[in-house]
């Protein structure tokens, strides 16, 4: 198995080269603003932390000390997007709770002449991350089944999470429609070319938005790679030990989350995430619909109009995958693995709607 590596860390140990300057930061003004409000202990290094397709992320290091830096993408972004603010509210309200493993917030910086834009800190959670085939071919088929056992053990404990923490968090009543228009105006937003099967799916969409079971957290983009596993232990992985990207997080209906989940259980969203899909490297992940029953015994919830949700998860991954492709056209994207993200996004389309017409 890989050693331990925090989220969206390279495959390949680091090197001195990767711990100069990162696209997105100047080290100089960052290590000014820091060095004025927390202990630094001596030179910042700073590497980009590759995997994540949206907001930038970055492990820092002052040689004894370790953080996790987060902002927005390089160029404009679209309206209501990579809210830094809300992204560190939550982490911190979150690990205030203590039910969900999370990342301990460090510090939120508002001040745009340090980098740019909004920007926040947060403790550095060694660990496991399983973000491709490789690494999921390592384990064995029982470890994999128990990595997936706990992916569902975390979500479910994430839509218990007292939502009194997080007031104006969101606006619950009405969430699944206001989804469904939020994410048709950001592909108008976004949008390299005419495809009318997203209208299509958007329109069907539309037309069944069920009612909402309940109201709790919801992540917002819930799957294997934005969790960090602990290492060791006699099963070989222990407990999840921090879920990660939290930027999309709102109060909703908790079954977005696991129709996303399920989305990202599709071989097709590999071209969104940039890498080999992890799930299909190993035959101990379950299928779908066993991650969907331990979900339903978990929570209590019906998973009746499981279809939707289901659906809603493909058409919301295939306009954020529009936008990182639009970024990718503009030379906006940093990092790499960007080229293939445009062409999953007709298959995610077509995939939504073949989940509507099969629930």
């Amino acid at each position: 198995m890989a050693g331990p590596r925090n989220s969206g860390d390279p495959p390949t140990p680091r090197s001195k080269a990767d711990t100069g300057q990162a696209p997105g930061v100047d080290l100089a003004a960052l290590t000014a603003y820091l060095a004025s409000r927390i202990p630094v202990a001596g030179p910042l290094m700073v590497s980009l932390i590759h995997g994540g397709r949206s907001n930038l992320t970055y492990r820092l290091s002052d040689g004894v000390h370790d953080w996790v830096l987060r902002r927005p993408p390089l160029g404009n972004v679209l309206p209501t997007a990579h809210d830094m603010a809300r992204e560190y509210r939550v982490i911190e309200a979150v690990h205030g709770g203590k039910n969900v493993p999370v990342p301990a917030a460090v510090l939120f910086c508002e001040d745009r002449t340090v980098l740019g834009a909004d920007f926040y800190v947060m403790e550095y959670v060694d660990g496991i991350v399983l973000r491709n085939r490789v690494q999921a071919a390592v384990l064995s088929e029982h470890q994999a089944a128990r990595c997936a056992e706990k992916l569902v053990q975390v979500l479910a404990r994430i839509h218990l999470v007292d939502t009194g923490l997080l007031p104006g968090l969101g606006r619950p009543d009405g969430y699944l429609g206001r989804q469904v228009s939020r994410w048709r105006r950001q592909w108008a937003l976004s949008a390299t070319r005419t495809l009318p099967d997203i209208d299509e799916l958007a329109r069907r969409l539309t037309e069944r938005v069920p009612r909402s079971q309940t109201t709790s957290l919801v992540h917002g983009d819930y799957r294997l790679d934005n969790v960090i596993f602990r290492a060791g232990g006699t099963e070989g992985l222990g407990e999840i030990a921090a879920v990660v990207d939290w930027e999309m997080a709102t109060l909703g209906d908790p079954l977005a989350d696991l129709g996303l989940l399920l989305v990202y259980w599709d071989p097709l969203t590999a071209g969104v995430t940039g890498t080999e899909h992890a799930v299909s490297g190993n035959r101990g992940f379950p299928p779908p619909s066993e991650l969907a029953d331990s979900y339903a015994r978990a929570t209590g919830l019906s998973l009746s109009a499981l279809g939707f949700y289901v659906a809603l998860g493909y058409f919301k991954l295939a306009v954020i995958a529009e936008g990182i492709h639009a970024r990718f056209l503009a030379g906006r994207t940093v990092g790499h693995g960007f080229e293939t993200v445009g062409d999953a996004v007709p298959a995610l389309v077509a995939a939504g709607l073949g989940a509507l017409a099969a629930g």
